[in-house]
């Protein structure tokens, strides 16, 4: 179902492209984190426990901009995970106003249960698609997600 809006044809393509892009999103995004509750845990906080396990420990602004949440809503998912012993906040020796979120070694076995039949799920997702539709995919979401040009009026 696309757009109802009677624009112009730009104004209407462009409606029409972000409903399904947001439908599509938003309809994958439901199915692969349902699994998560099993576990108790959030896409959020699945986020920050996958971004640590890949990446290593990471002060809570730059943890906060790799999963794209305010640091607002990263420091309350990360007081949640450390009650549940799964992250700790370490400070610096160096300089100690400087403090990084690392994985606990409860939170490395969570995400190393958790993340192969996430990518299994990711995967079995993706299947509809062909390698080649995969990587337009990828081109056209990398493409619109660094747009930095003014917007048009």
């Amino acid at each position: 179902m696309g757009t109802k809006f009677k624009g112009s044809k730009k104004e209407v393509q462009a409606l029409d492209s972000f409903i399904k892009l947001k439908r599509a999103s938003e309809s994958l995004s439901s199915r692969l984190i349902s699994e998560f509750s099993k576990w108790n845990i959030s896409e959020s906080q699945f986020g920050v426990l996958e971004t640590l396990y890949h990446l290593g420990p990471l002060c809570q602004k730059d943890l906060g901009d790799k999963i794209l949440k305010s640091t607002g809503n990263i420091t309350l998912v990360i007081d949640n995970l450390e009650k549940r012993n799964l992250v700790e906040r370490v400070r610096g020796v160096e300089d100690r106003r400087f403090i990084s979120v690392h994985l606990t070694s409860e939170g490395k076995k969570l995400i190393e249960q958790i993340f192969p039949d996430h990518v299994k799920r990711i995967t079995s997702e993706f299947s509809v698609l062909s390698p080649e539709e995969q990587d337009a995919l990828g081109k056209i979401c990398k493409k619109l997600g660094k747009k930095t040009e003014p917007t048009s009026k």
